[in-house]
């Protein structure tokens, strides 16, 4: 701490000064209790997100409604979608909306997911230990801009014993995470494997040694946090046989709030509108 108060240019009782008076995992366990909260919140986006990984670029408008969350691609490698392309993903939302149980079943896809990520997010005050290790400011898109975070250390609890294998992943994973002091709010984390471990999403298999997390969350607006980056880099075998290979980068920018009520089909109506706007704005910028 003395060293890290150096080169920050900080007197030690600075530093100090800036932790809370709370023991560091007492801070990771109010605010996970935070994000699983609000990952009950009704609140909903309309937000851009591009997925960039070794084939290429995507980028997709979102919609998160009362049914599911509806998803569009306007562009791929950063070129708008060509007409065909465009008749293919209005194509592919038409199917939901005239298939009903198509759309529950989506709509139970995305609602395990979210259930594996809170058993995640769950797990974290016991499955690790936590050091404070200095605190930086936030900026867009990591906490909010100019509030306090706090930088912590995490490593494996050696007590921990892992529920189910969703939390299995995390005896092998080590690193930082920042917290917005004053929100209770995670900002970021960094986590990388230090070991091979086995994991279960609903299949067997596991992931090898080095592997790297990376996820931001930041305030897109009156408080309310949302996930702006996340960076997946694994490799492993899935049930022993098959290769997994996992690199990818993705953000998500433009949050803008919807009716809590609205509608899958309303969604894709949005989404159209959305779409063709950005359309008639290139067609103009080409000529």
């Amino acid at each position: 701490m003395c060293l890290l108060a150096v080169s920050l240019g900080l007197s030690p009782a600075a530093v100090a000064a800036e932790t809370p008076p709370i023991p560091a995992r007492e801070l990771v366990r109010q605010s996970v209790a935070n994000e699983l909260k609000a990952s009950t919140d009704q609140k909903h986006y309309m937000f851009r997100s591009r997925k960039q990984n070794p084939a290429g670029s995507q980028t997709r408008i979102l919609v998160q409604t009362r049914d599911a969350v509806a998803a569009m691609a306007v562009a791929f490698n950063d070129q708008p979608l060509s007409s065909e392309q465009r008749q293919a993903e209005e194509g592919r939302l038409q199917f939901f909306m005239s298939n009903p149980q198509e759309l529950r079943r989506k709509q139970q896809k995305e609602k395990d997911d979210a259930d594996r990520v809170n058993h995640i997010v769950r797990a974290l005050p016991d499955a690790f230990l936590y050091d404070y290790d200095g605190s930086e400011r936030g900026q867009p898109g990591i906490g909010k801009p100019g509030d306090q975070l706090l930088r912590l250390k995490f490593r494996p609890d050696p007590r921990y014993q892992p529920p189910s294998r969703v939390e299995q992943v995390l005896v092998g994973m080590q690193g930082v995470v920042l917290v917005d002091a004053e929100k209770r709010r995670i900002a970021k984390i960094d986590g990388k494997l230090f070991k091979d471990v086995s994991f279960g999403w609903g299949i067997l298999g596991h992931l090898d040694k080095g592997g790297e997390y990376h996820v931001e969350q930041g305030d897109v607006g009156n408080d309310s946090f949302e996930i702006t980056k996340m960076s997946l880099t694994f490799t492993g075998k899935l049930l022993l046989f098959k290769n997994i290979v996992i690199n990818s980068n993705e953000a998500f920018s433009d949050f803008h709030g919807v009716p809590e009520n609205l509608t899958f089909a309303q969604g894709v109506a949005l989404l159209k509108q959305q779409a063709g706007g950005m359309s008639s704005t290139a067609t103009q910028a080409q000529h």
